[in-house]
């Protein structure tokens, strides 16, 4: 069974000399690869601290890239202790339901109908003052 390593272990491991990396749940300890990762030593020591799974898969790496991490896993992270992340979805791609249309629409009323029933409350006030001074 492997090892399990809680993510505040992970995270504090993120120097150049003491570098450990999280990737799809996998612990990896790159402090020996550093100098000869193809992107630079930065590019690891950016992902330390996190799960650096979605920067892994964005690179797109070759099945020899993913054969030499094998030699570097030491073990799998502690799901419990993960930090939970929402991921942002941008509005144009939020579902639209009834309820947040109507939600929405609502607001969009009270944008305008606010100035207006100031307006004419200002009218009405003037209106009114202007009838008792000639009373």
């Amino acid at each position: 069974m492997a090892k399990l390593i809680s993510f505040h272990d992970v995270a504090k491991h993120k120097c150049k000399n003491d570098c450990w990396i999280l990737i799809h749940g996998k612990v990896y300890d790159v402090s020996s690869f550093i100098d000869e990762h193809p992107g630079g030593d930065n590019v690891l020591l950016a992902v330390t601290g996190k799960d650096a799974s979605t920067d892994f898969d964005d690179v797109n790496h070759s099945n020899e890239a993913k054969d030499t991490m094998k030699k570097y896993y030491i073990g799998d992270v502690d799901k419990s202790t993960v930090p939970v992340t929402a991921k942002y979805i941008p509005p144009w791609e939020k579902e639209s339901t009834a309820e947040t249309t109507k939600e929405e629409s609502g607001n969009k009323m009270l944008v305008y109908l606010i100035p207006l029933l100031i307006l004419g409350v200002a009218f009405f006030l003037r209106f009114y003052n202007n009838n008792k001074q000639t009373a």
